[in-house]
């Protein structure tokens, strides 16, 4: 008999316990943390641990849960590249992003980008007060069944930015295949980066072609401002949407301005388009 793996992220909250995975480097922090969500959030889960940024992200792979813990500073792959990786993961489309809370020593890292929801931070050492904060709002987050990070990659950009100390920099032109020519093509003139089998489709107003480059390459060479990713495989000019649509059965899509093709929304993205 086929065994059905069901994914307790697309399930409703109120019939399963919320599950959480903590990430930090020191194991007397994983504990602290593990001791004070015991006292913030009885009913939460620790489904497992991690000790660096990869463990992290494979934990998340294998557990599905519903909130990451991360320490932004662990060896190798930091809290924030984890986060990245994360949100790179494949999904079922119905299936939402965890919410990310990173935890850190560090207080300049505590800024205005946290505030907007799709991330929050808790500093070290992690205070029952501070983390009830932080249960409330992840609390009403999975009550509605919120997508977690629908502008999660621009968030960990502004933070990335605070960690190395430089501010992003976004790739302006890319060099694209249009059979044997290549065209040297504004990225500003680009209404939308598709997964396409082996390559990605660079789609403008007046032509169509092909890079080598994956989307989740893209994603970080592109102003996440001006560049949304809407789906795992479709990155979306903003400036280029006319409009967000839901069909008879719920399913979102965007209509664009100087093209006749419609793009799909994964549910984890819709997020973005909650003010349209």
């Amino acid at each position: 008999m086929r065994r059905v793996r069901l994914n307790q992220r697309t399930m409703p909250l109120r019939n399963v316990f919320p599950t959480a995975i903590v990430a930090d480097d020191e194991r007397a922090m994983r504990q602290q943390l593990r001791a004070r969500l015991s006292e913030a959030w009885p009913d939460l889960r620790i489904v497992a641990e991690a000790k660096n940024g990869l463990q992290a992200v494979e934990a998340v792979r294998v557990h599905s849960p519903h909130v990451v813990f991360l320490d932004i500073r662990m060896p190798g792959v930091s809290g924030i590249e984890a986060a990245k990786a994360i949100a790179q993961l494949e999904r079922d489309e119905n299936e939402s992003l965890p919410a990310i809370v990173f935890v850190t020593a560090y207080d300049s890292y505590a800024i205005a980008a946290f505030e907007q929801g799709a991330v929050d931070y808790v500093l070290k050492p992690a205070e029952v007060e501070r983390l009830a904060k932080t249960v409330i709002r992840l609390r009403d987050r999975l009550a509605t069944d919120e997508p977690s990070a629908a502008n999660l990659q621009g968030i960990l950009h502004a933070l990335g930015a605070h960690v190395t100390g430089r501010a992003p920099r976004y790739i302006e032109f890319v060099q694209a295949s249009v059979g044997a020519t290549v065209h040297v093509i504004a990225v500003s003139d680009v209404l939308f980066f598709a997964s396409d089998e082996k390559y990605t489709r660079v789609q403008t107003a007046r032509t169509e072609a092909l890079i080598r480059k994956p989307i989740k390459d893209l994603v970080d060479e592109l102003d996440p401002y001006r560049f949304w990713q809407i789906h795992r495989s479709t990155i979306v000019n903003a400036g280029a949407i006319a409009a967000a649509e839901r069909d008879e059965r719920g399913r979102l899509s965007v209509r664009l301005r100087d093209h006749s093709e419609t793009l799909p929304v994964s549910r984890a993205f819709a997020g973005l388009f909650r003010g349209m």
